[in-house]
């Protein structure tokens, strides 16, 4: 169980997610699992961008020989070389017809000792996790094979893509080693290295010493890469002295970059037009409220000047009377 709990705490602090999930499968056993990256992403790696000598980021773009001319996305077809300079033309359709068959089975086929796969087959490890409450199957399948230092050699298919794996056992934890196939190994023979030589007995027992003087346990953690560090810390030195520092020219701004700046200055005009039409339209509505108790009050004095005249006539009717 510990080693379940260091599985789980690691994944808890760093964000793992699995990014496949499926079955282990051989006879009538079947153990699901998800499938966990078993090396982290480097956070520090080194990543340069090329530049010209100006600062301008460079791009990457197809250009037809022949034409002398850009080729855009939609002109690019992909070209199975069938003889020297001849190509056939397959689409995404007819690859999709071909593809694997899409499984969500570890086919595991047969076990072997674990010693026997030579380490030039290994490739890449994940972890595989227990999934969907098979922990109690995991389990007995980890132990049994770690025990007996059994292997199982397995395919599955990931991505449209097929691979082959060994299953091992280890701490508890069963690891899927993704394997090389025979056609991607390379033999000593195919790179030339001259035959086997006898050495002088003399000459290895002075190696044998050397190797038991050196020999200990290895600590990984006494292996640092930090080749990354020295090239930040070279940039940084440089930036400070402003040695070899280059800017991109604004007026060569990329076309991204241009068209947000346009889209920008269209939507800031167009929202000061809405806004100058808004407080037209007020001034308007205001002239226009403003006219017209105008309108109103103009017949009230004229009421006014009548009950005044009104007035006026019974007085002088008065005295005559």
């Amino acid at each position: 169980m510990a080693a379940d709990d260091d599985l789980n705490q690691e994944e808890q602090s760093s964000g793992v997610r699995p990014f496949w999930s499926g079955t282990i499968t051989f006879g009538l056993v079947s153990v699901p699992v998800a499938l966990f990256p078993a090396n982290r992403p480097r956070s520090q790696g080194v990543s340069f961008r090329m530049v010209s000598e100006e600062g301008s980021p460079l791009e990457r773009r197809y250009i037809c020989p022949e034409e002398d001319k850009e080729i855009g996305w939609d002109e690019i077809v992909r070209g199975y070389e069938v003889d020297k300079g001849k190509f056939v033309v397959i689409s995404d359709e007819e690859l999709e017809v071909i593809e694997p068959r899409k499984t969500r089975d570890i086919d595991l086929q047969l076990f072997v000792d674990v010693h026997e796969i030579p380490p030039v087959y290994f490739d890449r490890a994940y972890f595989l996790a227990p999934a969907g409450g098979s922990n109690k199957a995991y389990r007995l399948l980890a132990e049994v094979m770690e025990s007996r230092e059994r292997a199982g050699i397995a395919t599955f298919v990931m991505r449209a893509k097929e691979y082959l794996v060994a299953i091992i056992a280890e701490k508890g934890i069963l690891r899927a080693e993704t394997l090389r196939f025979e056609d991607e190994i390379r033999t000593p023979s195919s790179i030339g290295l001259p035959k086997m030589q006898k050495a002088k007995p003399a000459e290895v027992k002075k190696l044998v010493t050397a190797i038991k003087r050196h020999s200990g346990k290895v600590d990984f953690r006494e292996f640092v890469n930090d080749y990354p560090e020295r090239v930040e810390a070279l940039a940084s030195k440089k930036k400070k002295k402003g040695d070899d520092v280059i800017r991109v020219p604004k007026e060569e701004r990329n076309e991204e970059e241009a068209e947000v700046v346009d889209l920008m200055e269209v939507l800031s005009r167009s929202l000061a037009g809405s806004a100058t039409r808004r407080k037209s339209a007020s001034r308007a509505t205001s002239r226009k409220s403003s006219s017209k108790p105008s309108k109103k009050r103009s017949p009230a004095k004229r009421k006014a000047s009548t009950k005044k005249k009104a007035s006026g006539k019974r007085k002088t009717t008065a005295k005559r009377s």
